[in-house]
């Protein structure tokens, strides 16, 4: 498997591990037994993420999409498994983190081509 395949297949881990993390301290508030996934979850997350970056993913791109992948995804299972509300207004803030994440790896890419070039 190519590193960089690895290091986008563990990164979309990472985001999955995080995201139960948060769904698990909503849930834990009535079932304490739930701070055992909490604590795996944050835990793994972080763990993933250094191998992620240790695979020559950089750390803004890997970061960036770290995080707007884990707002988005909460947000939606906050909706599904809790009935919390997602407003359109709430939709087009998760699109602009999106794109604004997108513009991070694009630029990165772009940066990463001129220096093989130089």
């Amino acid at each position: 498997m190519r590193k960089t395949t690895k290091g986008w297949l563990l990164l979309a881990v990472a985001i999955l591990s995080e995201v139960t993390a948060s769904l698990s301290l909503k849930g834990a508030l009535e079932h304490p037994a739930l701070y055992v996934v909490v604590t795996a979850g944050y835990l793994g997350a972080f763990a993933l993420l250094a191998v992620v970056l240790r695979t020559g993913m950089a750390l803004g791109v890997a970061y960036g999409i770290w995080a707007a992948s884990g707002v988005a995804l909460t947000a939606i299972g906050s909706l599904i498994i809790f009935g919390e509300a997602l407003t359109f207004l709430m939709g087009i803030g998760i699109a602009v983190i999106v794109a604004g994440v997108l513009c991070v790896e694009l630029g990165a890419q772009a940066a990463h081509k001129r220096a093989e070039t130089a």
